[in-house]
């Protein structure tokens, strides 16, 4: 998506999500030139499962897909759980990643503070069992993303209520919002639900990189009313990167810190390709 001759920007949807959440990446064509590129993590929309990935695992897929389309250096942008996934392309694969953008990512879960305090009730559930795993946890998801499968723009700011404040709910307030918010999701399990499961069970155990040995500059977008990731995450993660740079805008939300800050988040991305 976007200029083929424009620089290349690698997105790693949140999750859950698709390669049909790039849609709500759209209106950064009409701001820079630069060209978009995605997958579907293992598990999600028809790509492969990769049983017992972790975060790192991503960097050999960015690598293949950018190879096969002939695309050379690239920044790595990250939504939500997204996020981690572009810090590992920044960690492991400089100089080819010239830099990271990570938008309301979470941070590892070994850190200092309580890596759970301040999201909403469904996050709050679904962690504590993902924490415990076994046949509880595996229950759990599988009926939750039956409902995610069918999710659509009439129902999903029921579905995920206890998680978007009403900040959030502004950004979606239109039905083509909320359509592009669901069809990235429900994309995500047309054929499985394991690739939401594996997303979980990667962000509680080693990332297989360590935040501190990234070299690139990495910028890390957060605000105070994100109710997914909480802003003690994108704090933690300014601090930990060595060139980490914090894009805090404290009115914002999962959703907002994205959709409000586009001309930010264009000119953050092109920067990386100023000689």
């Amino acid at each position: 998506m976007g200029d083929p001759a424009g620089h290349t920007v690698f997105f790693h949807h949140g999750t859950p999500g698709s390669t049909k959440t790039m849609l709500a990446l759209e209106p950064l064509t009409e701001s820079a030139e630069l060209f978009f590129v995605t997958t579907s993590r293992a598990g999600y929309g028809v790509s492969s499962r990769r049983e017992g990935r972790d975060i790192a695992s991503v960097v050999d897929d960015t690598r293949h897909v950018l190879d096969a389309l002939g695309r050379g250096s690239y920044v790595a942008l990250g939504w939500s759980g997204g996020g981690p996934h572009a810090l590992a392309c920044a960690a492991l694969d400089a100089p080819r990643c010239l830099k990271g953008v990570t938008l309301a990512g979470v941070a590892p879960s070994d850190v200092d503070f309580d890596w759970m305090e301040g999201m909403g009730p469904e996050n709050l559930e679904e962690f504590a069992l993902a924490k415990e795993g076994g046949p509880a946890y595996e229950a759990y998801m599988k009926a939750s993303c039956a409902a995610m499968a069918d999710v659509n723009k009439d129902n999903v700011i029921e579905l995920m209520s206890g998680l978007v404040p009403e900040v959030d709910r502004e950004v979606l307030a239109s039905d083509y919002e909320r359509d592009v918010f669901a069809t990235g999701m429900r994309y995500g399990f047309v054929n499985d639900w394991r690739g939401y499961f594996d997303d979980n069970v990667a962000f509680l155990l080693p990332w297989g990189f360590d935040t501190s040995t990234i070299d690139v500059p990495v910028s890390v977008y957060f605000g105070d009313a994100d109710l997914m990731v909480p802003p003690k995450h994108g704090h933690w993660l300014t601090k930990s990167i060595p060139n980490g740079v914090a894009h805090h805008h404290a009115p914002e939300g999962h959703l907002s810190i994205f959709a409000r800050h586009l001309d930010e988040v264009a000119s953050d991305l092109s920067s990386a390709f100023a000689s």
